[in-house]
């Protein structure tokens, strides 16, 4: 796992020494050095100190909190320090008068890299999946072209999702087959690993948009919003097939997640427990930060790496105009 990102699952104290956190729980004090870490998860009640806050923010390390049920608390975010009026203000332009654009190109994104993960099943046999990918690959594009309003975008968005979802059944074993999507709170196995992975890549997109000049507060497919970071629901969407989900078909097909062993039998398994996010977040860390070349760079970049260029993708766009494609797995880019 990448020493940049820390986890902290039980109780304790957050201060600062000298230039390093230190973390006390009941098992004694643990060190981390300032200039190691970029982001900061805490998965249970945390007393953190000001003075820690304060290198924290210098740092420009992100924070983000978690309660007990996995349920995201929020985020403690650093005085930023590339701030662009003029970006602001052409990216508030941009949601007036050419959201529709951004949000079909999402969508559109979302449905190229569900085939693309899909197809790895329909070569090895799936052959039921077809009629989807088929979906996916030709018809997707031609709805969106026809679209007129953001809640048609939506809807189609919707239709991909719980088709992605149904198909599930095609290539997994029975006790991670899903009926429906359940967010609050998860129902299932599957729908918990799906609400804390989606959760894990909204918050390690926020810490990437953190490092860009975009504004996190107006979003383009999701409803600009006062109480989240509505920009990396937007951003972190194209990228949960690829991260999220292909990190959930190899711990289940592996068997290295098992419901009865890595879910919270009291809470009806809708909840991974201590040993089940360890594996889980081990798993989605070393998936994000995979390697692969990227054509136009002509040099390796992470799957986080292509969060951030993602952003700077819809900057090129709000400053230049130049067309916004979300990364493309097939592609590469």
């Amino acid at each position: 796992m990448k020493s940049e990102t820390k986890y902290i699952f039980s109780r304790g104290d957050l201060s600062r020494q000298d230039f390093s956190i230190k973390y006390k729980n009941d098992k004694g004090n643990f060190y981390l050095p300032i200039e190691k870490i970029k982001e900061l998860y805490c998965f249970n009640d945390i007393t953190i100190s000001t003075k820690l806050l304060d290198i924290l923010s210098t740092a420009g390390i992100v924070v983000h909190f978690f309660n007990y049920y996995e349920n995201y608390v929020g985020t403690f975010y650093p005085k930023k320090s590339l701030i662009s009026g003029r970006l602001v203000v052409k990216q508030s332009l941009k949601f007036e008068n050419n959201r529709l654009i951004i949000a079909k190109a999402i969508v559109n994104g979302i449905a190229k890299n569900i085939r693309n993960v899909l197809y790895h099943y329909y070569r090895h046999g799936i052959k039921e999946l077809k009629s989807f990918i088929d979906f996916c690959n030709k018809d997707v594009e031609k709805l969106l072209d026809k679209t007129k309003d953001i809640k048609q975008i939506l809807s189609i968005e919707g239709k991909i999702w719980s088709n992605f979802y149904s198909s599930f059944k095609y290539f997994l074993p029975e006790d991670f087959i899903i009926n429906k999507r359940v967010k609050r709170p998860p129902d299932n196995p599957m729908n918990a690993m799906i609400s804390f992975g989606n959760t894990l890549l909204y918050t390690k997109t926020i810490s990437q948009i953190y490092n860009t000049h975009l504004e996190q507060s107006i979003s383009f497919l999701h409803e600009p919003s006062e109480a989240r970071f509505s920009l990396s629901l937007d951003l972190s969407e194209v990228f949960k097939p690829i991260i999220v989900f292909k990190t959930i078909f190899d711990l289940v097909n592996n068997k290295k997640i098992k419901v009865e062993k890595h879910f919270e039998e009291k809470l009806n398994y809708s909840l991974l427990n201590e040993e089940g996010k360890k594996i889980f977040i081990e798993a989605f860390e070393n998936r994000i930060n995979q390697t692969f070349e990227h054509p136009k760079l002509k040099r390796k970049i992470t799957y986080k790496q292509a969060i951030r260029l993602d952003g700077y993708k819809l900057i090129k766009y709000i400053i230049e105009d130049k067309e916004f494609i979300p990364f493309d797995l097939e592609k590469k880019e």
